[in-house]
């Protein structure tokens, strides 16, 4: 089972065998997808080649003249099964995100290698044209557009992470990490700077990590919401002006429908007048956030959900949603301990390779590779 770093814009590199045979069944591709369903956005497909082996009595493979659809005596079972082995499987994988990430970032750096558009995802774009990963503030021509007040409000945005808020000292567009010296063995390394207020740079003991501060964040806020559900609930944060949000008649119905499952999620909807909802309470987790972005992206995902299907089946695209809009932004200088803080909790958190539409959160170059680029091997 590929990492979710490892993906493509469709399903051509995933194989499914059952006792053997090559199958294309649709509830074997519906539990991949269902496995990757918190990591991947859902125009991302992973790379998998797996087998299932069952008793003979257990399968009817004579569903499909050509034999590649199976009928499954039990399909909840088989489901099930897949599912656990391949969530497990990630888990197991820690935070790693795939090789090959790295391989492309090497690759673009040498003449004639091959850059970072290549498919599997890397320098996708978010709807709207916004660069992966992060809002348009990243960008230094949105950031010379930005009104006056909206740059010191960025600076003061409330985070979940612990040690970020502290104002950083250095000068604008570096922050530097004070103490160059040893090393300690952090998987991730040490902060040494942050670069065009968006990359966090580590040095590790062997190499260097490029930690993308928006993906990382998302990933982590994503994990916390996950974690909250499961031990009682996400805490909720009222809002001293409830916030009034315009949708059309379609989208404001698909929003209502799922008022009590969303205030589960610490978001509290309620009807306002024809075409509009109004946002009395947040989750806490997400700290200061874009509510009318997010209530519109919400809408928006419920529109592609089957209407049979409860927001806890589809926890991870809902999650995915609300982290990116509660994350550290792009374009947010980072101080020295809110980098490393960043970093500890990446290394504590499970699938903290990828963010909650499988880009990668970090880069890791081995200093081997580095030397080779200047020739010194």
């Amino acid at each position: 089972a590929g990492l979710p770093t490892l993906n493509r814009g469709n399903a051509q590199m995933q194989f499914l065998f059952v006792n053997g045979r090559p199958v294309k069944d649709r509830l074997l591709f519906g539990a991949l997808k269902g496995a990757y369903r918190e990591f991947l956005a859902s125009d991302r497909y992973p790379l998998v080649a797996l087998f299932l082996n069952l008793e003979a009595d257990a399968v009817d493979v004579n569903v499909h003249p050509a034999k590649t659809e199976v009928r499954f005596r039990d399909q909840g079972l088989v489901r099930g099964l897949m599912v656990g082995a391949l969530k497990h499987a990630l888990a197991q994988a820690g935070h790693r995100a795939t090789t090959t990430t790295s391989e492309a970032a090497l690759g673009a750096t040498r003449p004639g290698g091959y850059g970072a558009t290549r498919p599997g995802g890397y320098g996708a774009t978010r709807p709207g044209g916004l660069p992966a990963g992060g809002s348009s503030h990243g960008s230094p021509g949105a950031r010379q557009a930005l009104s006056p007040g909206l740059k010191e409000r960025a600076d003061a945005f409330h985070s979940p992470l612990p040690n970020l808020g502290a104002e950083p000292s250095a000068p604008p567009g570096i922050e530097e990490s004070e103490d160059p010296g040893d090393v300690p063995d952090y998987p991730l390394g040490v902060a040494r700077a942050q670069l065009h207020e968006t990359y966090v740079l580590a040095q590790t003991k062997d190499g260097i990590v490029i930690v993308d501060q928006h993906a990382a964040h998302e990933r982590l806020v994503h994990e916390r919401i996950k974690k909250a559900l499961e031990t009682g609930g996400v805490q909720r944060q009222g809002m001293l002006i409830p916030e009034v949000v315009e949708l059309d008649e379609a989208a404001r119905d698909r929003v209502l429908a799922r008022a009590d499952e969303l205030a589960e999620l610490g978001l509290v909807i309620e009807a306002f007048g024809n075409g509009a909802v109004v946002v009395r309470e947040v989750p806490a987790l997400l700290g200061e956030t874009d509510i009318k972005g997010l209530v519109l992206d919400l809408a928006d995902d419920f529109a592609e959900f089957d209407e049979g299907l409860a927001l806890k089946q589809r926890l991870g695209d809902v999650c995915a949603t609300m982290a990116c809009h509660g994350s550290v932004r792009a374009g947010r200088r980072l101080n020295v301990a809110e980098m490393n803080a960043l970093l500890r909790e990446m290394e504590a958190t499970p699938h903290a390779g990828q963010c909650s539409h499988g880009r990668p959160t970090y880069v890791e170059l081995k200093l081997a590779d580095i030397e080779k680029l200047f020739g010194r091997r």
